[in-house]
């Protein structure tokens, strides 16, 4: 995402202004409704309020904490690792104040909207099993402890951005960060009652067929706005997502037709949104052909992930948080350095950062944002995890409680009355 918080000013944009609106719009649709549908649907039925609940609970406390600090420490000048407070409250920014050549004020908003669904994709690494008191809790401290200083690293001047890491819309800010998070979070956690033995099929994978689909369009705004311009990087960004996600689906379905005689819809619109995951940092930095290797690259690599860590390992992160996102943030972030080459003849992209001339330089850059990402985002989600834990005497709901379902134990409700 080209970085607007210390970009010179100029007049505004009403073009760019619209699309960034808009923008805005569809990625939260991609949290509310889009993945508390998604994952909602995937859960059990006695806990699929409980899901919903978090998504709009996360995204209700993302908003204000991005006002009151978040923001601040994402986008303040600060120094190379995190921000200041110059922007707390949003002082001193009026509704004239311009970031680039749109209002600092929708560039803080979309913004917000990035920060709402990254904590909001970790509660599938947790889901069914933990008290909305410590979610609620963990994901605030984890918004302030990890995303802002994650995003500012990458997007807000720090020191990846500097070096010339390549990440479009969030492969390492978004996708890694959660991805990670979710994997420690199953791990400190510990599996279901009855994990792996018991069947835990998805309750209602209309409501998931529903949410994916809101996810892929919601996408468009994610990836193309982070152009922050009505342009044609946002043009082929949309173009390359849709390829990435289109290929992915149906990688990930001609997996499962080859191994098990059938595609399912689970298949496909997991594949999806692997193939979303994957396009997402190299969205602005390749061509069409380098997003149908990106897609094909995360059908494969996320499918057997996936198999790997739920059936090997025997990780129960519930909803395939990491093999989805985690390893397809780690893969489309490692391929923006191949891909956004202009050797490449029909797989060519738009050329490597400024200060970088070849295609090793700009993958050693993209390495390096992987691993800092991926180690610093592992401690303090753990530390975070342990810290919560103590002060809510346990992450976790009791044996019986988790059997009776968090739809009643939590909020007293049920998502059916039939």
């Amino acid at each position: 995402m080209p970085s607007l918080a210390f970009a010179s000013h100029s007049p505004l944009s009403g073009a760019n202004t619209s699309w960034i609106l808009t923008s805005t719009a569809l990625v939260l649709f991609m949290t509310l409704p889009g993945l508390a549908l998604f994952y909602g649907g995937l859960v059990r039925s006695k806990n699929v309020l409980s899901i919903l609940m978090q998504c709009f609970a996360i995204a209700g406390l993302a908003s204000i904490l991005w006002l009151l600090v978040g923001y601040s420490l994402a986008f303040g000048e600060g120094n190379a690792y995190i921000g200041d407070f110059s922007k707390v409250l949003m002082v001193g920014i009026t509704r004239d104040t311009l970031s680039g050549d749109i209002p600092e004020g929708l560039f803080m908003l979309f913004q917000m909207t990035f920060a709402i669904i990254t904590p909001a994709l970790i509660i599938g690494g947790f889901a069914e099993r933990m008290k909305f008191t410590a979610v609620l809790l963990f994901s605030g401290l984890w918004l302030l402890a990890v995303y802002a200083p994650v995003t500012h690293w990458v997007w807000g001047g720090g020191w990846l951005g500097q070096m010339g890491l390549y990440d479009f819309a969030g492969g390492t800010v978004v996708h890694i960060t959660a991805g990670v998070a979710a994997l420690v979070a199953a791990l400190v956690l510990g599996p279901r009652r009855g994990f792996p033995k018991t069947p835990m099929m998805p309750h209602n994978l209309t409501m998931t067929v529903t949410g994916a689909g809101m996810l892929w369009v919601g996408w468009f705004g994610f990836n193309g706005g982070s152009a922050l311009a009505a342009n044609g990087d946002a043009a082929m960004a949309m173009l390359v997502t849709h390829i990435s996600a289109s290929t992915g689906a149906l990688t990930w379905a001609a997996i499962e037709w080859k191994k098990f005689g059938k595609a399912s819809v689970l298949g496909a619109v997991t594949g999806m949104v692997a193939g979303l995951g994957t396009i997402t940092p190299a969205s602005g930095f390749v061509g069409p052909g380098g997003a149908l290797i990106i897609g094909l690259s995360a059908g494969i690599v996320c499918f057997y992930c996936t198999v790997y860590i739920k059936q090997k390992l025997k990780i129960d992160d519930s909803l395939d948080v990491f093999p989805v996102h985690g390893v397809g943030g780690i893969l489309g972030t490692f391929l923006a350095g191949i891909f956004s080459a202009t050797t490449l003849g029909a797989f060519s992209g738009y050329g490597f950062a400024d200060g970088i001339s070849t295609m090793g330089e700009q993958v050693m850059v993209q390495l390096t944002g992987i691993g800092a990402t991926f180690v610093y985002t592992a401690i303090v989600t753990y530390v975070l995890l342990k810290l919560v834990g103590m002060m809510t005497g346990g992450l976790r709901v009791s044996e019986e409680q988790e059997e009776q379902g968090l739809d009643q134990v939590e909020h007293d409700e049920s998502g059916y009355s039939l």
